[in-house]
């Protein structure tokens, strides 16, 4: 209802710069009393608590030493996001699982069978630890926030994606 409300006057917003010093030669008239009425018998939009909901961990980015780490204690289930050809051309991060962006959100939905038979690989519960990645951290993105509007809980992102871990690689 609040957001309704600052809407509602958005229309009146610019009115209080047409008094303003910076457009000192623009004047409508009535137009700072009707603005100042406004303002003192209403709320300001600009002073509403701003609060965001998500249920993605805090921190959602893992980097290139974190990902070695659960690489190697199989901690988390990697799902590289990017189409197939790319990883034929490109190359891939071992131990990560390939489910194309666009198959993700029905991926997640298949019974684990189907999804072990379809993409030869475990099928991550919704408590499990998963770790996107792609080629440079786009869509490993759009990916972490469909698990997450999903239910998966324990969802990261690798936003460097293969460019960075590439890079690694061969300074290692």
């Amino acid at each position: 209802m609040a957001l309704r409300r600052c809407w509602r006057f958005a229309g009146v917003a610019p009115r209080l710069f047409w008094r303003s010093p910076v457009l000192s030669g623009v004047s409508v008239p009535g137009g700072q009393s009707f603005v100042s009425n406004l303002v003192n018998s209403q709320f300001r939009c600009s002073e509403l608590p701003v609060r965001r909901f998500s249920s993605a961990p805090s921190s959602t980015d893992v980097s290139y030493e974190e990902l070695k780490q659960i690489l190697a204690g199989r901690k988390a289930v990697v799902i590289d996001v990017r189409e197939p050809w790319e990883l034929r051309e490109f190359g891939f991060i071992p131990g990560s699982i390939n489910v194309p962006l666009g198959n993700v959100s029905t991926a997640l939905q298949l019974p684990p069978e189907d999804f072990e038979e379809k993409y030869g690989g475990g099928m991550p519960r919704h408590t499990d630890h998963i770790v996107f990645t792609c080629l440079a951290g786009i869509r490993s993105k759009t990916a972490l926030d469909t698990a997450t509007s999903l239910g998966y809980k324990g969802v990261q992102h690798y936003p460097g994606g293969w460019q960075d871990w590439v890079k690694n690689e061969q300074n290692n």
